[in-house]
């Protein structure tokens, strides 16, 4: 597999001076996806977890609901190609649209915001004061970010761990490896937070609809028809979130005082600001 980061050189000018400076790049590479013998379409990202990223891709899309549908997921030698083999016949979608991801991301699923809700408004409840500890768990999975910045960064947490994490240049391809390492390795969580760097854009908001999450924190902006979306799916959705400050577009009520929640919670809140001090 590719190396992630690519050294390069750069002159740095400041106030009239010159300064040579040694640093690192984030890789982008175009990585194709194939598909029972037939090639789909070619990623454009960080050649990291590629396996999983073709496989969250799939089930994104609605083509797999289970890992144990994949008969087999291998890269190729020169790490452009990620080949699956599917236990079944599956035809190539006829159409795709370019999605607002950056790097060029595709699906061939339409948003609807019409569609029949399939989420509740029970089950995750957080305080205000849990946000900045759900925050520092993404922080701290900025593994490649640090090293070299222009990347983005999602979590999939159960509100008091990271449980997967995923870099990659186009903010969607995060999510889509995060849905193929869940599947892979038979994750499965009652409680599901995605956490991200990325803008929620409506491709986003349908990745962690498919992932079961439902609240998606972002440290930047949703647009409109992820909103639409997360208000008519009872999702959750906060964005601009910067430690102790951050907005709720939608359905509120699952930010709860820390008055109101239960003994057990207000416990776990303590210990989640211990960790991060």
């Amino acid at each position: 597999m590719k190396n992630p980061i690519s050294p390069v050189q750069y002159q740095f000018f400041q106030n009239g001076n010159q300064e040579e400076i040694n640093a690192s790049l984030i890789v982008e590479t175009p990585v194709s996806l194939t598909v029972n013998g037939t090639v789909w379409l070619t990623f454009m990202c960080t050649p990291t977890q590629l396996e999983a990223l073709a496989v969250g891709f799939l089930f994104n899309e609605g083509v797999i609901k289970d890992f144990s549908e994949v008969a087999d997921v291998r890269v190729c030698e020169h790490g452009d190609n990620v080949d699956v083999w599917l236990n079944h016949t599956t035809e190539k979608p006829t159409k795709w649209t370019h999605t607002s991801g950056c790097t060029g991301g595709v699906t061939s699923v339409e948003p609807n915001v019409d569609m029949e809700p399939v989420r509740h408004l029970n089950g995750v409840t957080l305080s205000p004061e849990q946000i900045p500890a759900l925050l520092e768990l993404l922080n701290g999975d900025q593994t490649l970010y640090r090293q070299t910045g222009g990347v983005h960064t999602s979590v999939l947490s159960d509100g008091k761990r990271s449980v997967i994490s995923a870099e990659d240049i186009g903010r969607h391809n995060t999510l889509d490896k995060i849905a193929g390492t869940a599947l892979m390795k038979k994750i499965t969580l009652e409680r599901r937070i995605i956490l991200t760097t990325g803008r929620i854009s409506s491709d986003m908001m349908q990745k962690s609809l498919q992932l079961g999450a439902l609240i998606i924190i972002s440290r930047t902006s949703p647009s409109s028809m992820s909103v639409e979306l997360a208000e008519k799916q009872g999702i959750t959705l906060i964005g601009y979130a910067k430690r102790h400050r951050f907005n709720v577009y939608t359905h509120p009520e699952r930010i709860v005082s820390v008055e109101k929640l239960t003994s057990s919670d207000k416990e776990e809140i303590h210990d989640q600001s211990q960790d991060t001090l």
